[in-house]
């Protein structure tokens, strides 16, 4: 779908990958609803937008708020007289430990925002995309929704959880007006560990800015991404770790867990 003259919906536009799809379809021509739980977060994506935020709307909702996403299209519609397309981008990570040591209420979190948000726009939405003559659904996984990684188990299975919904949404809606891709980010320069209230790893100097440089900046992520979309991609992955890794995860899963499982060590001992 040609993001030209389309409404798109973008959760988690406020920061991170988010802002950067929502900046990145207005400058293709695409006026955008940006929802953020952070009414701060999405005042400082309409000031990155600029003079293109005539175009721009922006609604301060839960994603895991069920009766709030319900109201959610009703909205954008007033705002833009029409919805094209969809992309779930809000997700949260939890504490970087075993998942034994997880509280539940941690563990609902994660899924309730990273699954059932997902499930949620994806239910209020998409009467409005069939309807549609060109509509686009896009999901924001995660390489950890195809590869474990110690100490987000937890989100990973939430993650996972996102693909198959997605890869399943993709068959039911064969033949229809909507297109879906599901998106596999690896490691990316974004807030997700700050926003999610997770006191990060201890690293700091020439470890940090080695992390730092292999990860794929979100300004990158999201011209990948909407070139997917643009291209109607079943799937995309993002950044060369990803790319990789999903290669390994097929053709030998259990060196790709083990490999992983000696990179993240670090993250998990006390």
């Amino acid at each position: 779908m040609k993001v030209a003259g389309t409404t798109v919906v973008v959760t988690g536009g406020g920061d991170g990958i988010g802002r950067e799809l929502v900046l990145g379809l207005l400058a293709r021509g695409a006026r955008v609803a940006a929802v953020s739980r952070s009414a701060d977060h999405l005042r400082e994506t309409a000031d990155r937008a600029g003079s293109l935020a005539d175009r721009l709307s922006t609604h301060v909702v839960d994603v895991s708020d069920r009766a709030a996403v319900e109201a959610l299209p009703a909205d954008v519609v007033a705002e833009h007289g029409q919805v094209d397309g969809l992309v779930n981008c809000a997700g949260i990570i939890r504490p970087f430990v075993p998942l034994l040591d997880l509280e539940y209420a941690d563990i609902e979190r994660v899924m309730a925002v990273n699954f059932w948000g997902p499930v949620h726009t994806t239910k209020a939405f998409l009467p409005l995309l069939v309807a549609r003559p060109r509509a686009h659904l896009v999901n924001v996984s995660s390489m950890g929704g195809f590869l474990p990684v110690p100490g987000q188990t937890a989100y990973g299975a939430s993650k996972a959880a996102l693909r198959l919904l997605t890869e399943g949404l993709h068959s039911e809606l064969a033949g229809t007006s909507v297109s879906v891709t599901v998106v596999f980010p690896g490691a990316t320069r974004t807030g997700i560990v700050e926003n999610s209230g997770v006191r990060p790893p201890d690293v700091t100097g020439a470890t940090a800015r080695r992390l730092e440089k292999r990860m794929t900046p979100a300004p990158a992520a999201a011209r990948r991404i909407l070139d997917a979309v643009e291209r109607d991609a079943y799937r995309v992955t993002v950044g060369k770790d990803a790319a990789v890794m999903d290669v390994l995860a097929r053709l030998a899963p259990e060196r790709a867990a083990r490999l992983v499982r000696t990179k993240m060590q670090a993250l998990l001992s006390p």
